[in-house]
């Protein structure tokens, strides 16, 4: 079977590859498009498998609400460089894969693998298999988050370093209202600033706070005028310690960052009352691109040479 420049283009439309990797692909299948594109998909999963050991701990996240349900997504995929999390192809998989995490409710990363691709018969693991292939580097989805129901809120900070998901428990005269909105993006903006670790005192890790009480007590035991003081006078001092630690890692104990005369629960609770309604932050979500990850030690110089010299 012949074929022409224009199967080689369309072929090349449909798998993203090189214009010679298409010819060759042609070639060998003796211009079959189907057996063209089994052969591309063959050669990328190889390649796919090349680049998987290599360190992603770049990328974006990307956080969004629906428009008609309300419901809220937010994805963190990881890339090589930077330059890659940047271009288009890149950018519209980040989206789809949100709208793919709001739509098709994945309990888990294994599921979200095997779920349908942004309203194709593709799956998640399939198309990003493709994406690796043609951007060239290692992609991987690290983790994702969804917020059903309730009133939600999404920002995303410094072109996809952070994005943030809030839950928000609204009364019913203020489920529509632009004013709840706008307050749930202040919160959202105020997680991205602030670094909440968790929503509020009685939601704490207890391990973690155990932790800080022996340092606040070690420190004062350090102080020699302390030597003297009752344990229940120095039980009370790691206590204000603790209250203030609190107010620094704790979402509702936080000084509000638009009014910081007021914690982030005594603005919600006042905007409420002046708009005639309920309104509870329930929940938030995170995320900060390539944290906690290794990160690519390797310089351009060093990455340059290894090129040139395979």
């Amino acid at each position: 079977m012949s074929f022409t420049a224009k199967d080689v283009q369309a072929l090349r439309e449909m798998t993203g590859a090189g214009m010679m990797d298409c010819k060759r692909a042609l070639q060998e299948t003796d211009g079959d498009q189907e057996k063209a594109v089994a052969f591309l998909r063959e050669k990328g999963l190889a390649a796919v498998a090349k680049k998987s050991g290599r360190i992603a701990a770049e990328g974006a996240c990307y956080a969004a609400v629906c428009p008609t349900t309300g419901n809220a997504a937010m994805i963190e995929i990881n890339s090589e460089t930077d330059f890659a999390a940047k271009s288009d192809s890149f950018q519209e998989f980040l989206k789809n894969m949100t709208v793919t995490v709001g739509e098709t409710a994945p309990a888990d990363l294994d599921a979200l693998m095997a779920a349908p691709y942004h309203r194709t018969a593709e799956t998640v693991e399939a198309a990003l298999q493709n994406k690796v292939f043609t951007i060239g580097e290692n992609i991987k989805i690290r983790r994702f988050a969804r917020y059903v129901g309730a009133v939600n809120a999404a920002y995303v900070h410094m072109g996809g370093k952070i994005a943030v998901l809030v839950h928000l428990d609204v009364s019913d005269n203020l489920k529509d209202s632009a004013e709840v909105a706008a307050l749930g993006r202040d919160v959202a903006m105020q997680i991205a600033a602030m670094r909440p670790l968790w929503l509020s005192a009685d939601k704490a890790d207890p391990e973690t706070v155990a932790k800080e009480k022996d340092i606040y007590a070690a420190q004062l035991q350090q102080d020699e005028k302390n030597k003297n003081k009752p344990p229940q006078v120095l039980e009370k001092i790691i206590e204000g310690r603790v209250k203030k630690y609190f107010s620094e890692v704790c979402l509702l104990e936080q000084p509000f960052v638009k009014e910081n005369s007021l914690t982030v629960a005594q603005y919600v609770a006042q905007r409420a009352k002046e708009l005639g309604g309920t309104i509870a932050v329930t929940a938030f979500e995170r995320f900060e691109t390539g944290e906690g990850l290794a990160k690519r030690e390797d310089d351009f110089a060093s990455e340059v040479a290894r090129m040139t010299s395979n």
